[in-house]
């Protein structure tokens, strides 16, 4: 069951009540909840409520409080991804995807073989946040990623001290393999960064090498780049979690 964000001022003791236009028309009009259905909610404080839908005004609607916990739907780890900007259906696959996996952020980075222009990219922030939001609703995930402004792959570097490029080629070492030498601090924010689908270029390998950057392969196969996301976060969260 999808859960439904709130903010804590709906909470009136033991009841909900909701009043805002969007949410109202959502679940009332859309979903044609009817009185004694059970509605999830969760506020900005990470609080779960499992509710009964109780009263439905023309205005408003208020549910009764049955359980209450603090949610533990979220990644233990300070995950984010950075990947260069794909084409439409690719990249809103990717920001979702990135979302179930539990990535505390999502950063798009151009790069030098992105084929979308950066001018566009700048337009889709806004877009590209109510696409996480509305996945985390599906997800029923405790925390909402942020899908930060357009960066470029040196400004996103001088931002993390743990990162982990994933690629195609200069690279034969595996994950699990990197992780026995060199383990990973659980405490701190771990960068997952993601090529485009022409791969990085010359340049940028350059820069990795340079910077000491590890450089991960996913094997011997080629992904698309947004099925290299997937297999890239999966891979990290198992392998710290469990390596």
């Amino acid at each position: 069951m999808p859960h439904f964000l709130i903010k804590s001022e709906n909470i009136l003791e033991n009841s909900i009540k909701i009043t805002e236009k969007e949410l109202y028309k959502h679940i009332i009009k859309v979903m044609r909840s009817k009185k004694g259905e059970k509605l999830l909610f969760l506020d900005e404080n990470e609080i779960q409520y499992e509710t009964i839908l109780e009263e439905i005004q023309p205005l408003y609607f208020i549910c009764t409080i049955e359980k209450k916990y603090k949610s533990e739907r979220k990644l233990n780890l300070n995950l984010y991804t950075a990947q260069s900007v794909l084409n439409s259906d690719a990249q809103i696959s990717s920001i979702q995807k990135a979302t179930e996996l539990g990535v505390k952020g999502i950063i798009p980075i151009y790069t030098d073989n992105c084929t979308v222009k950066e001018a566009f990219i700048k337009t889709k922030i806004e877009k590209w946040n109510k696409i996480a939001y509305e996945s985390v609703k599906q997800c029923e995930r405790a925390d909402i990623p942020k899908v930060f402004p357009l960066m470029h792959l040196e400004e996103v570097i001088n931002d993390f001290e743990q990162i982990i490029v994933f690629a195609e080629s200069h690279t034969n070492i595996d994950f699990f393999e990197y992780i026995k030498a060199d383990k990973i601090d659980k405490t701190k924010k771990i960068l997952v960064i993601i090529g485009p689908e022409g791969g990085f270029s010359e340049k940028e390998y350059e820069l990795f090498i340079n910077k000491k950057i590890p450089l991960i392969t996913l094997g011997n196969l080629i992904y698309r780049a947004d099925t290299a996301m997937v297999a890239a976060l999966t891979t990290v969260i198992n392998g710290v979690n469990h390596g």
